[in-house]
């Protein structure tokens, strides 16, 4: 089989419109498993740092935290995903898989989803936490696991693979894509969706603003730390590098704020600033205070600056999104 590779932007139009139809102002108010592992006492106990929790097995892998309101946040995200890819959980031309595993799977809501559309396919979420729901559907299993250690799953062994939102929280992309290429049976799919963690903005409004000096600060920590924040266009080119075929990959622009004029991505831009939001201080907290010697105070301080410029609506971010897929070769 010969590689087909396919790049195709999003319906997405070059410039997305302002809506001057409000004044400018600060507020947006309305418009906003039993699971199955080997568990050790380590996966079980938390750590608690700064008024957060965060995982204490394989501890200071990952940054951000697990406790509620995390996972609520994590939840935002799955429901804007939706929103951008039109209600669908994946875009790859799967058919009829029996066996399906969720990279870092977090609360499980794509697995559990995924599983009441699938009922024929065996499906499991791994994550280094175990903060999954118990009352799943039937065939759903959650494991503890470390993505990024060497891979005990056997070869040839899922229809497909799904990764979505692991910018921040990966070293090495490149090995994690090729143990998904080991460990898909030929003819398999593997997709990753994630981002360019970084906001920008087409008419310069984010330039200077506390939001664009928030995410220089902090994902320049994370990226110091060896984390990837901008994985996402760098999907289709790993990808490649493993060795999948009819590689698919497909661009995405969504707004932060409800300051786009078109109904659809003012929608977007509700949801993306809501996760934002949520996300400002728990994204900020550990990789500041362990790698930068700033204090709590200066964090929220940060995080509060950069929530107030957000609901500017004279502030136009935007961020990148990314969807991915590839075949592994029958032969």
């Amino acid at each position: 089989m010969t590689e087909q590779t396919t790049t195709t932007t999003n319906q997405t139009p070059a410039n997305v419109e302002v809506d001057t139809s409000y004044e400018n102002d600060s507020s947006y108010g309305d418009e906003l498993s039993s699971y199955s592992a080997s568990l050790t006492s380590s996966v079980l106990e938390y750590r608690h740092e700064n008024g957060r929790r965060y995982h204490k097995y394989r501890d200071g892998s990952y940054l951000l935290p697990n406790d509620e309101k995390e996972n609520d946040r994590l939840d935002m995200v799955h429901e804007l995903c939706l929103q951008v890819l039109n209600r669908k959980l994946y875009l790859a031309p799967i058919k009829n898989p029996q066996r399906v595993i969720d990279l870092a799977t977090g609360t499980g809501i794509w697995a559990i989803d995924f599983a009441d559309e699938h009922p024929q396919a065996e499906v499991i979420g791994c994550d280094l936490s175990p903060i999954q729901p118990t009352l799943v559907p039937p065939n759903v299993k959650f494991l503890v696991d470390d993505i990024e250690s060497e891979w005990a799953y056997e070869r040839n062994s899922f229809d497909f693979i799904h990764a979505r939102s692991l910018a921040i929280s990966i070293r090495d992309f490149g090995k994690l894509i090729k143990q998904c290429y080991r460990s898909t049976k030929p003819g398999g799919w593997v997709e990753f969706q994630d981002w360019n963690g970084y906001p920008y903005s087409e008419d310069g409004s984010l330039d200077g603003t506390a939001l664009q000096r928030y995410f220089d600060n902090v994902y320049g920590a994370f990226e110091e730390a060896g984390y990837d924040a901008r994985p996402g266009v760098k999907l289709e080119e790993w990808f490649k590098e493993a060795g999948f075929v009819n590689i698919h990959a497909e661009k995405f622009v969504i707004p932060c704020g409800v300051w786009p004029k078109d109904p659809h991505f003012k929608k977007l831009g509700v949801w993306a600033q809501a996760g934002v939001e949520a996300g400002l201080e728990g994204g900020a907290l550990a990789a500041l205070t362990r790698f930068k010697n700033w204090t709590k105070e200066e964090v929220l301080l940060l995080a509060s600056e950069a929530r107030a410029d957000g609901r500017k609506r004279d502030i136009h971010s935007m961020f990148n999104f990314y969807v991915v897929y590839g075949q592994r070769p029958e032969n």
